[in-house]
């Protein structure tokens, strides 16, 4: 905390002449680094940038505008609109520019999924170019879209290649679903083995290392407690252990009760 006071500090004695310290003044302003958490102030900062002549501001730009877009989805600072926030966020992923905001052409992959403006081709092309650019979490989405066909044919080879390396790469979410793909194909023990790795990390130490949002690592960590526990439960893959079971279905409902509910009515209707 300390660090961040005194990098506040110097930022503040420079913003007018230098646009990097003002950048970094906005997201600390925006999420409370250093000082009072001051949303209009951060988003104030972000405008200057994006709408600035000056050429020392224009390598600025993409990144201003996906915090500005993440303000207006946040209602933080701004007032909500999920219409602006896909504006903005079309300015920062410049149709896919490696040198844009990758994060941005991610992000959009994530809205164009939700049932808001759910339109799961676009999904496939943002979380494409993302992927092609580097982002992990995009590289997950794809393997998940791959797999289950959606805005895109199904592939299981496609899907497996981008579930792997995802999951090798620390890619929680597409591991819980590596899971499911081994557990469902009765591949049990390779299921089992690769569950007791998904869930042995701290959710947002997890989160902030791979950079991939705390909510989905929770949701791939509760899938692959939920599997690890089927598997304790019913001796497949590794031996019986009641009590372990127990205690790994716990954990899936305490990481994400809806996930660990939708497995429950599986198991129950018996397709898993």
């Amino acid at each position: 905390q300390g660090l961040y006071e005194e990098a506040l500090k110097q930022f503040e004695k420079v913003k007018d002449t230098d646009f990097q310290a003002m950048y970094q003044l906005g997201i600390m302003y925006y999420d409370g680094l250093g000082t009072k958490k001051d949303p209009e102030r951060g988003v104030e900062y972000m405008n200057k940038i994006l709408n600035s002549d000056s050429p020392e501001a224009s390598h600025l730009k993409f990144a201003a505008a996906y915090n500005l877009g993440r303000a207006y989805y946040e209602g933080c600072g701004v007032k909500h609109s999920t219409e602006e926030a896909e504006r903005l966020w079309l300015t920062a992923a410049d149709h896919g520019n490696p040198n844009a905001s990758v994060k941005a052409q991610s992000t959009l992959g994530m809205l164009y999924s939700m049932p808001i403006l759910k339109d799961l081709e676009k999904a496939f092309f943002w979380h494409s170019e993302a992927c092609d650019n580097g982002n992990l979490e995009s590289q997950g989405a794809l393997g998940i879209m791959y797999l289950y066909g959606q805005g895109i044919r199904r592939n299981t080879k496609a899907a497996l290649e981008h579930l792997r390396k995802a999951t090798q790469l620390g890619n929680i979410y597409a591991q819980g679903h590596l899971v499911e793909y081994y557990y469902t194909r009765k591949f049990y023990s390779k299921a089992a083995a690769l569950a007791k790795r998904a869930i042995k990390n701290d959710i947002n130490k997890q989160a902030k290392i791979s950079d991939c949002h705390p909510t989905y690592v929770a949701k791939g960590a509760a899938i692959a407690a939920f599997y690890l526990a089927r598997c304790l439960q019913l001796g497949r893959g590794t031996e019986k252990d009641q009590n372990a079971a127990e205690k790994y279905y716990a954990k899936a409902c305490h990481l994400d009760p809806a996930v660990a509910s939708h497995l429950q009515l599986a198991a129950n209707l018996g397709t898993i």
